[in-house]
């Protein structure tokens, strides 16, 4: 019975680290969009003072294709960060099933549902952050 319980928290745990994983990988796609769109600002604001566009012209400005070139580079890291969260949400969902395998046997056998109601509380605060 008391390794049953133990399974049950380590599954509860691996099911909050893989939230936590998933809620930082949001987090810094949308720190990656933020400066990806403050880049293209910057870029705007550049490409309008030297009055050219286009970023093969001799005299476009060296801080444009500066700041294009790290706009690509952040263009890249997003798409492997994208990835990485397919990965993360699939890795979460085996998790939560794990977990849900291991409350029904805990509940077969009679056991408390107290980690079982934490559980429940985690995946509504998950729905409200994604």
């Amino acid at each position: 019975m008391k390794s049953r319980e133990n399974l049950l928290r380590l599954k509860h745990f691996q099911v909050e680290d893989k939230t936590r994983q998933l809620t930082q990988i949001d987090l810094m796609l949308a720190e990656f969009e933020k400066m990806h769109s403050d880049l293209q600002e910057q870029i705007s604001i550049e490409e309008e003072k030297a009055g050219i566009t286009d970023p093969a012209h001799f005299a476009y400005p060296t801080f444009a294709k500066a700041a294009r070139s790290r706009q690509e580079n952040l263009e890249g890291s997003m798409r492997d960060l994208k990835e990485k969260r397919i990965n993360a949400e699939a890795a979460l969902a085996e998790a939560e099933e794990a977990l849900k395998k291991a409350q029904r046997l805990e509940q077969r056998d009679g056991g408390t549902g107290a980690i079982e109601d934490q559980f429940d509380d985690l995946a509504e605060s998950r729905a409200m952050i994604g």
